[in-house]
């Protein structure tokens, strides 16, 4: 039998991301994928602010952004209506999503995760799990015993089922196709360039669609119609359908020159009861579902990981607080049920065939969403950068995310967000405060520096959430930091 810290069931990008992490604070990884190669898929395609801000911190972000595909510099959206979101009062070097395949976000965190130490082993599906004191996992004839096991393998997650978890909430109201495609001739209503998602959807014919422009002759097609009852999610998609589509809204004169890939999706609601269940741990798509609107299924599980993957090494390598682990849970549960209310609401304004009454809405929604408060409130939700956790302290800062702000050090100036490529926790001391005596545990760097932020110092946890802050006395750094972080 083999023997690994932590398996993780998917190599999604939830899966990867996680994988990284556990790589970079150097725990024993192994991913196990059922797939026997990457699917070269657009899916979720656009990286959100704050995810962005998370992967400048690993050092992962202008990588990607050389991977990703040109889009005119505009806000994201609420329910497709024609107003962009305006990230830019949220205090961030990235106002804007990125847009990017879904394939090559995990093309680089697995370049990035094996080069760490990290295994991945392909067309190895799970078929058995044995909870008891770790984990015993069975895969593709392999037998593995770990620590602990994270699910990251999506919506219809194998681990779950084996485990018996319940997966409560809505069934899906649509079917609708994701289709990478080329098109051999184009009409005048074919998108030249990647813009607002508002000016590239159309309805006609019984369809409603979105072609969006992803390089050359190449698009991703996204459409659904009514009548498509006696269909199912693993109904296989055809050519002739997809051409029938781009006929029907886009004219007779595009024409389809051929089909990369092609899948269906729905908008069903749900989410696991427990993120944690003994060793087991759910992220991402496995832990939760909803209507694919604003680009949160991936946002979301990277988010997932990046709050797990330092408590898990944590509690591995016996740096953590009691109870450590359980706060996984604690604080993405209602992330993610938040993301399941929100995209719920979305799906009801973005419906494709609005009664009177949606169309009402929509209007009032449209004027809120131009008064600028509004829009703030509404840019922060979906790109992630107002979250803020629930942590002990009346500092202002504490569980707000810690901003990229310029710092002067004694090596010269630097951004907040490289002072994290390690993967550790940082204090920040910027009115000299910190005793230069004072001995930090593993896992947490002192950086002294001056900056602009309303603070003496600072502790900023792996994942760049302030988890202590103070104007002056420092009395209760060690508690925090044995509170937070390490024992």
């Amino acid at each position: 039998m083999e023997e690994t810290e932590v398996v993780i069931a998917g190599a999604g990008p939830t899966g990867l991301t996680l994988a990284y992490e556990l790589a970079l604070a150097g725990v024993q990884t192994l991913v196990l994928e059922k797939l026997p190669r990457r699917i070269e898929q657009v899916k979720g395609g656009a990286i959100q602010p704050r995810t962005a801000e998370l992967l400048e911190m690993r050092g992962l972000l202008e990588p990607l952004r050389d991977r990703s595909l040109p889009r005119e510099p505009v806000g994201g959206h609420f329910a497709m209506l024609p107003v962009p979101l305006d990230c830019t009062p949220w205090d961030t070097r990235c106002p804007y999503p990125i847009s990017i395949p879904q394939w090559r976000v995990e093309e680089l965190l697995e370049e990035r995760a094996t080069a760490r130490g990290a295994r991945i082993l392909r067309d190895t599906p799970v078929t058995a799990v044995e909870p008891g004191d770790g984990v015993t996992v069975e895969a593709g004839g392999l037998r593995v015993r770990a620590r602990y096991l994270v699910a990251c393998d999506g919506g219809r997650s194998t681990v779950r089922k084996l485990l018996g978890q319940p997966f409560p909430g809505r069934p899906g109201t649509y079917l609708a196709v994701l289709a990478d495609v080329r098109l051999s001739a184009t009409s005048s209503l074919v998108p030249r360039r990647m813009g607002h998602i508002s000016t590239m959807t159309r309805m006609a014919g019984g369809y409603w669609a979105m072609l969006v422009p992803i390089g050359g002759e190449r698009y991703r097609f996204t459409f659904g119609r009514e009548g498509d009852a006696d269909l199912t999610k693993d109904t296989p998609v055809t050519e002739e359908e997809i051409a029938a589509a781009l006929r029907a809204v886009y004219g007779e004169e595009t024409v389809l020159g051929g089909v990369d890939n092609a899948s269906r999706f729905t908008d069903a609601t749900r989410q696991v009861e427990h993120y944690r269940v003994g060793d087991v741990l759910f992220a991402g798509d496995a832990a939760h579902i909803h209507p694919p609107l604003g680009g949160q299924g991936l946002n979301t599980g990277v988010q997932d990981a990046i709050n797990l993957g330092w408590k898990l090494a944590a509690t591995i390598q016996g740096r953590a607080s009691a109870g450590l682990l359980d706060t996984y849970e604690t604080e993405r549960r209602p992330v993610g049920a938040g993301v399941l209310h929100h995209t719920s609401a979305q799906r009801v304004l973005a419906d494709p065939r609005p009664g009177e009454d949606v169309l009402a809405l929509r209007d009032i929604f449209v004027d809120l969403l131009r008064l600028p408060d509004a829009n703030r409130h509404l840019a922060g939700l979906m790109s992630g950068l107002s979250l803020r956790y629930d942590l002990p302290g009346d500092h202002p800062l504490t569980g707000h995310r810690m901003p990229d702000a310029d710092l002067i050090t004694d090596a010269g100036p630097v951004r907040a967000s490289t002072l994290f490529r390690s993967g550790h926790a940082v204090l920040l001391d910027l009115g000299g405060v910190v005793p230069p005596d004072l001995r930090l545990p593993a896992g947490v760097d002192l950086v002294r520096a001056k900056s602009g932020l309303d603070a003496a110092a600072v502790l900023i946890r792996p994942d760049g959430y302030v988890c202590w802050a103070t104007d002056g006395a420092t009395g209760t750094l060690l508690p925090a930091i044995k509170e937070h972080l390490s024992r």
